[in-house]
């Protein structure tokens, strides 16, 4: 697919189901992947690290869930080098006006401090990408997704690739093969993704 203005929903919900994800080029085509090994966080072995448990006991955060999806995208984009172009934007904006992408948000004094956003579907939420603005709001985050998930039951937290900032949170990288038979389970399921009892 390239130089589309978008990506239908429908064409989106389909390869997320199927293991596959889109990311954009700079010269305007969308690349498809399905990564071999793929990075997940199991949910029942998240790890707080101690400097965070400290951090989310800071009473200036605000969590918020899709209040702000279109800012938390755009942060999110707002890299020198990023996969996050026109075409995936408007695509993502679609699928969170359809219910299925969401945002976490943190906010600080009335400003937009870190946010993350994905895709659920079933029991699989597909972490997209995170920013912060302010230290550890990223974190912070990650920490209210993986609540909200657990709390949704939710199976799984699709990361597409493991990294050292992720690992300190208890991911890790598993066979595609391994990781589709995850997936079916997770599609059988009906999470729930909630926007409200946050506390």
């Amino acid at each position: 697919m390239t130089h589309s203005t978008k990506i239908p929903p429908e064409l989106l919900l389909e390869a997320y189901a199927a293991g596959i994800f889109p990311m954009g080029m700079p010269d305007g085509e969308i690349h498809w992947y399905s990564p071999d090994p793929r990075g997940i966080i199991p949910l029942e072995e998240f790890h707080t690290p101690h400097g965070l448990q400290r951090t989310l006991r800071n009473p200036a955060w605000e969590i918020r869930v899709d209040t702000d999806f279109d800012a938390v995208l755009s942060a999110c984009a707002e890299r020198e080098e990023t996969w996050i172009t026109g075409t995936i934007a408007t695509s993502y904006r679609d699928l969170f006006v359809s219910g299925h992408a969401h945002s976490v948000e943190v906010w600080k004094e009335g400003e937009l401090a870190g946010g993350l956003y994905g895709v659920a579907i079933g029991g699989a939420f597909f972490g997209e990408s995170m920013f912060h603005r302010a230290t550890d709001a990223s974190k912070v985050a990650l920490w209210h997704l993986v609540d909200i998930l657990k709390r949704g039951e939710f199976t799984l937290l699709d990361t597409q690739w493991s990294t050292p900032h992720l690992e300190q949170f208890g991911a890790i990288e598993i066979p595609r093969e391994d990781y589709l038979q995850h997936l079916g389970k997770a599609m059988s399921r009906k999470g729930s993704f909630p926007a409200a009892d946050l506390e």
